[in-house]
C-alpha cells in the first residue's frame, strides 16, 4: 500500500515509514548553488563541522548570480570556490555551466528512487525522473554536508490525473498552470505529489520537468512522475550511480485525487501577483509589455528554444525579449542546430546560461510601471524589480507574444 515517497524515504531511512512518520534518511545527492552556498558554508562552520560527509555527493552550480553582478557577489563566489577547493568537491559547475535544475539531470545526478535535497525550492524538478527531490534552508544543508543525513516528516500523497491530448500551440507548462489553478497555492501544503494518466505519459522529459518544477508552487514537498522508458532512455550512459526505480503500490493510499482533461485545454496565463491567479489567455490577450523573457529552470530547455525560433523564424519581435538558455549544452545545442541564429536575427537578446531575470538578479530587471511576460516560475511582487507586472506563461505564448508586443494566444500560428 505504499506510495513513491513512502517508499523512498523507507529505504532511505531504513525503516519501514508511512505518511506523517518521522525520519532520519541518508541522502543519495545534496546541492547548493551560488545564492545558498554561503549560508550553508557558513553554518558549516558555525556547527563546527570540519569535512564534509561524502565530496563526492555534493553539488555546486553557480547560476542565480552569474556572472556576478557587483563586487559583493564576486567575493562571495571566491569565497565559496575556496571552500569547495579545501573540501575536494568535485561537482562543482562554475559560472556558465547552467542552471542547477538542468545541470544535474544532464550530469546524471537526477536518478529514479533517489533522495536528493537541493538548497533551493525548485529542488523538486528531479522528481520527474522518479526522484524524491525536495528543498531545504541553508542551515537544514549545513547539517547535510556535515553528516549526509536529515529528518523528514513522510509527507502524504496526492494523486493527480491528466488525460486527453494538448492541442498544438498548448505545452506542458498550460497544463501546470491549469493544475496549479484548480488546487491553489497552499492546497498542496507539505504534500507529495504523484502524476498519473496518459497525458503525463506521452509528456517528453524536458515537458516533465517543467510539471515537477512547479509543483512547489502548490506547496508540494515534492513532486514526482513514475518513471518509465522516456526516464530509462534519457539516463542511459549519464546516470552517476545504479539505480531502482520505485513505484507505488496498486493500492496506495493517497490523502486526495484530482481529475483533469486536457483535450480543450487553452493557453494558460497567471496573473500577477501569485501563481495561481490564471486564466485563459483570452482573458487577457492585448496586454501591452515592455519585456518577454524566456529561460528560467522551468522553460530554458532545447525543446522550449526550438519551438520558440520555430515561431520566430522570419520573423521580428515588437518588444525586447531576452533569451537564457538553461545550460552551456543547451546554449551549445542551440548554437549548432541554428537556434541561436534564428533567434539573433529575429531580435532577440541571447544571454549567457543561469537564472538572472528569474530572481530580478540582472540581466533583465524591470521597473515601476513595465510589464513582463516571462516563462518562469515565480510572479510575485517585486521578483523581477519593485514595481514591476509579472505574468507567467508558456514558451509558445510567450513567442507569439513577442511578435505582438502584447499578450497573444500562440493558436493561431498552429493553424
Amino acid at each position: 500500500m505504499p506510495t513513491i515517497s513512502e517508499k523512498i524515504l523507507s529505504r532511505a531511512s531504513g525503516k519501514s515509514a508511512l505518511a506523517n512518520d518521522f525520519v532520519i534518511a541518508n541522502i543519495d545527492y545534496a546541492m547548493a548553488h551560488d545564492g545558498t552556498s554561503v549560508l550553508a558554508t557558513k553554518a558549516f562552520k558555525e556547527m563546527g563541522a570540519k569535512k564534509v560527509w561524502d565530496p563526492r555527493r555534493i553539488i555546486i552550480p553557480f547560476d542565480h548570480i552569474a556572472p556576478a553582478n557587483n563586487e559583493t557577489a564576486a567575493k562571495l563566489q571566491k569565497s565559496i570556490r575556496q571552500w569547495i577547493k579545501e573540501q575536494g568537491i568535485t561537482n562543482f559547475f562554475d559560472v556558465g555551466e547552467g542552471i542547477c535544475h538542468q545541470v544535474l539531470p544532464e550530469q546524471g545526478f537526477a536518478l529514479p528512487g533517489k533522495l536528493i535535497i537541493g538548497a533551493d525550492s525548485h529542488s523538486c524538478t528531479y522528481g520527474a525522473f522518479g526522484a524524491f527531490a525536495t528543498g531545504v534552508g541553508a542551515t537544514d544543508m549545513a547539517e547535510i554536508f556535515a553528516t549526509g543525513k536529515l529528518w523528514l516528516r513522510v509527507p502524504e500523497t496526492i494523486r493527480i490525473n491528466v488525460d486527453g491530448k494538448l492541442a498544438k500551440g498548448v505545452s506542458a507548462k498550460d497544463m501546470t498552470l491549469f493544475i496549479i489553478k484548480n488546487v491553489g497555492a497552499d492546497g498542496a501544503n507539505y504534500k507529495a505529489i504523484e502524476y498519473y494518466g496518459q497525458t503525463i505519459s506521452d509528456l517528453s522529459m524536458p515537458q516533465r520537468m517543467t510539471l515537477c518544477n512547479m509543483s512547489i508552487e502548490m506547496g508540494a514537498k515534492t513532486g514526482i512522475v513514475p518513471p518509465d522508458e522516456k526516464t530509462f532512455k534519457y539516463l542511459k550512459g549519464i546516470a552517476r550511480d545504479k539505480y531502482t526505480p520505485v513505484y507505488a503500490d496498486d493500492d496506495a493510499k493517497y490523502c486526495e485525487e484530482f481529475n483533469f482533461d486536457a483535450n480543450d485545454l487553452e493557453p494558460q496565463i497567471a496573473i500577477p501577483h501569485e501563481v495561481d491567479n490564471v486564466t485563459g489567455v483570452g482573458t487577457v490577450a492585448g496586454t501591452p509589455l515592455d519585456q518577454v523573457f524566456i529561460g528560467s529552470c522551468t522553460n530554458g530547455r532545447l525543446e522550449d528554444l526550438r519551438i520558440v525560433a520555430k515561431i520566430l523564424d522570419g520573423k521580428k519581435v515588437k518588444v525586447r525579449t531576452i533569451v537564457l538558455p538553461a545550460s552551456r549544452s543547451v546554449l551549445l545545442e542551440a548554437t549548432e542546430s541554428g537556434i541561436i541564429s534564428t533567434l539573433l536575427r529575429s531580435g532577440v537578446i541571447i544571454a549567457p546560461p543561469g537564472c538572472g531575470p528569474c530572481l530580478g538578479a540582472h540581466m533583465g530587471v524591470i521597473c515601476e510601471g513595465e510589464t513582463c511576460l516571462s516563462t518562469s516560475n515565480r510572479n510575485f511582487k517585486g521578483r523581477m524589480g519593485a514595481g514591476g507586472l509579472i505574468y507567467l506563461c508558456s514558451p509558445e505564448t510567450a513567442a507569439a507574444s513577442a511578435l505582438k508586443g502584447e499578450i497573444a494566444d500562440p493558436r493561431y500560428l498552429f493553424i
